[in-house]
């Protein structure tokens, strides 16, 4: 058995810092990031890792998020992950910035990148660790997660980023329900 944990994000230096890729940023802040040894394979970037006898799987699509899928389901059939062994992190425009939201399935939200996974699988039955960057007060959606975070958001953007990977974390570990209970609603401000 292996679990496959995909950051959304987009690639390119244009989108580094973007709300779209945080949760390429919270892989990054993975207390073990430093062990794993990228490759490139299933139109993305992926590392392997056992971790608790189990074999996990990080992926981190570079077909832009709106293509996620593209990428998503060929590392699915190669490493035989069902639904239930498979975490997605991404930003989450209905939840405050700085929050976290641990669920399985359930809706998309709009976003693109759950949109071209639930595609390309057939399922929306998947766990999500979702990383809150606010709904905009003006302008478009695109525009706000496609854009850089403001100035008083930086301040407690690596506090978010942290948050995020403890989450990833507790969920290798203890499973989808307890990082739920623990990380669900918890916030950096």
């Amino acid at each position: 058995m292996a679990k496959l944990i995909v950051a959304l994000g987009n690639p390119g230096l244009k989108y580094e810092n973007t709300r779209h890729n945080v949760g390429w940023k919270a892989l990054e802040h993975l207390s073990f990031w430093n062990d794993l040894v990228w490759k490139e394979k299933f139109k993305g970037l992926f590392a392997q890792k056992n971790i608790n006898g189990e074999q996990v799987i990080f992926l981190m699509p570079q077909t832009f998020m709106n293509l996620s899928g593209e990428s998503v389901r060929p590392a699915v059939d190669f490493f035989k992950v069902t639904p239930d062994e498979l975490l997605v992190v991404h930003d989450e425009i209905d939840l405050p910035f700085g929050t976290l939201g641990v669920k399985t399935g359930g809706g998309l939200a709009g976003n693109n990148g759950l949109k071209s996974i639930n595609q390309h699988l057939s399922t929306k039955d998947f766990h999500r660790i979702r990383i809150g960057v606010g709904r905009p007060k003006f302008g478009d959606v695109s525009s706000h997660v496609l854009g850089q975070f403001t100035e008083e958001e930086k301040i407690n953007l690596e506090d978010l980023h942290k948050l995020a990977a403890e989450a990833i974390e507790s969920y290798l570990k203890n499973g989808i329900k307890k990082a739920q209970n623990t990380f669900s609603k918890r916030s950096v401000l």
